[in-house]
């Protein structure tokens, strides 16, 4: 295989599985969303019901964009911004093995934000 080719489906493979595994944790949140039980932690001060949101949204809604490979680098920001949050806010005072999968989660979407979805996407980049 041509070193494009492996680079092009390991880039595809971060990006999939990543967004699928986040999207095991974003599930929950969306559920809760659509069910109207707008009880959440509220670590910025912003309120229970748009930190809710916001979380759906970097863990269950951005990861779809992701997945597909649409708008890939924009759709990062979100998941990217949540796990830090959910690292330095959230968990900030907590030992490092509580924020170490945020931080891993925060590390994968910045490769996939610096390199782009690759060849297999629908932004084909």
């Amino acid at each position: 295989m041509k070193n494009s080719l492996l680079t092009a489906l390991g880039l595809a493979l971060l990006r999939i599985a990543a967004s699928v595994l986040i999207m095991t944790h974003g599930f929950s949140k969306f559920q809760q969303l659509i069910s109207g039980n707008f009880q959440f932690a509220n670590p910025l001060g912003i309120g229970e019901a748009p930190t809710l949101f916001l979380a759906v949204i970097g863990e269950f809604i951005a990861p779809i964009f992701v997945i597909f490979g649409y708008k890939t680098r924009l759709a990062t920001l979100p998941t990217i911004i949540t796990m830090l949050v959910a690292a330095f806010v959230v968990h900030g005072p907590d030992p490092f093995a509580k924020k170490e999968l945020a931080l891993v989660y925060a590390l994968i979407f910045s490769v996939v934000l610096l390199l782009g979805p690759g060849k297999y996407s629908v932004d084909k980049r």
